[in-house]
């Protein structure tokens, strides 16, 4: 696997909570954390150690073989979380590379901090 994409950014909430909402995106039905579009399946998780990793499975079945690592760093009170988009050989074109990357962005580092109130 081939490291392809990676960003860091604090979340408001301790490890733990960040943990629970990257390992249970659904409990909470009045704030979905996890907006998929058409194009894309909710992740299995593919290996959890609480409260400082998580390992989802691809969200797209285009790319089934992707896997999507999230570090987890407590930061004072909150959470320094990382994630690293990981691919196999065939390398993403450049489009479809910057739309994974982008995606990630925006349900980890915008909706996923909203629904913390950030």
């Amino acid at each position: 696997m081939f490291e392809v994409g990676s960003r860091v950014r604090g979340q408001p909430p301790p490890p733990g909570v960040v943990f629970e909402a990257l390992t249970e995106p659904d409990r909470d039905p009045a704030r979905p954390r996890l907006r998929l579009l058409d194009d894309e399946r909710a992740p299995r998780i593919l290996r959890a150690d609480c409260p400082h990793l998580v390992v989802w499975s691809s969200l797209w079945p285009r790319r089934p073989e992707a896997q999507i690592r999230f570090d987890l760093e407590p930061d004072g009170g909150g959470t320094q979380l990382r994630w690293t988009l990981l691919v196999a050989q065939p390398l993403p074109d450049a489009s479809l590379l910057g739309h994974l990357r982008k995606r990630l962005n925006e349900l980890i580092n915008a909706e996923l901090r909203y629904t913390f109130g950030q």
